[in-house]
């Protein structure tokens, strides 16, 4: 094929190159397009003065001079901050894990005889009861429950262990049916601390037990059965009907009156 052959353009390719002719001549003849302004310079900022110097003044003003610590004395050890046994100040309690056998001995036999005084004997505390037995404990309960048994035993002639174990189970579950009684009334006390309590009132009836075993005399027990059981239910009276409603007051009262005539009869009739 020589340079001078041409080939043929199809209808619509000839169109397309002719449109882009015109565009590029048009483009020629307005000249060059109208130019946007240009941007306006932004403001100069402010430098940060850089010195060489390494402290810095400032404004603020001297912070005052540091005041002298005077060091709190520790007291020596062994003195845990108690004397006999007694807290002086604040803090942590002494830790009784390690104090000796005799002193933890000592110590729930001060509150045995502290609960006692509130609990049986006259005293102003008792027009509070939350206060009269507050620091409760189930060791003076449980020994006025076995003394009370074994005082039972001893008196009887046959069968001791039988009468033992009947007082026993008499007063230990009792005490339970008691206070769950107290309970579903709708008193306001602590489960154990109701245990406590009719525990310690059993120590009039401890005193009457001793009495009538030493004085074989059927007039004499049944005088003092009497009297101490008494003294113990004067001496539940105040507790029981305060942790109940007063409508309910002989609900909560009358079981227990019954427990204290049940260990009475007891006393009186084991010869």
């Amino acid at each position: 094929m020589s340079h001078n052959d041409t080939v043929p353009l199809y209808q619509s390719s000839q169109s397309d190159i002719d449109e882009i002719e015109n565009m590029m001549s048009e483009g020629f003849q307005s000249g060059p397009g109208s130019v946007l302004p240009a941007r306006p310079p932004s403001p100069i900022r402010p430098s940060i003065p850089v010195t060489s110097s390494p402290l810095v003044q400032s404004n603020l003003p001297p912070l005052p001079p540091a005041q002298k610590v005077t060091p709190v004395p520790v007291p020596p050890s062994g003195s845990s901050g108690s004397e006999g046994g007694k807290a002086i100040g604040f803090g942590s309690p002494p830790n009784t894990l390690t104090e000796p056998v005799w002193d933890t001995v000592k110590r729930d036999l001060a509150r045995i005889v502290s609960n006692l005084k509130l609990v049986v004997f006259p005293n102003p505390n008792r027009e509070d009861p939350g206060k009269a037995l507050r620091d409760w404990d189930l060791w003076g309960p449980f020994f006025f429950i076995v003394f009370l048994g074994l005082t039972l035993s001893w008196s009887a002639s046959v069968k001791k262990s039988e009468v033992f174990a009947v007082a026993f189970a008499l007063l230990a579950a009792g005490a339970v049916i008691l206070t769950l009684n107290v309970l579903l009334l709708g008193g306001h006390i602590i489960f154990f601390q109701s245990l406590s309590l009719l525990g310690y009132c059993l120590f009039p009836l401890d005193v009457g037990a001793v009495i009538c075993m030493l004085k074989d005399n059927v007039i004499l027990k049944m005088i003092v059965v009497c009297v101490t059981l008494a003294w113990s239910s004067w001496a539940a009276y105040p507790f029981m009907s305060a942790a109940v409603n007063p409508r309910r007051k002989a609900l909560a009262l009358y079981p227990v009156f019954l427990m204290y005539v049940s260990v009475g009869f007891l006393i009186i009739a084991i010869d």
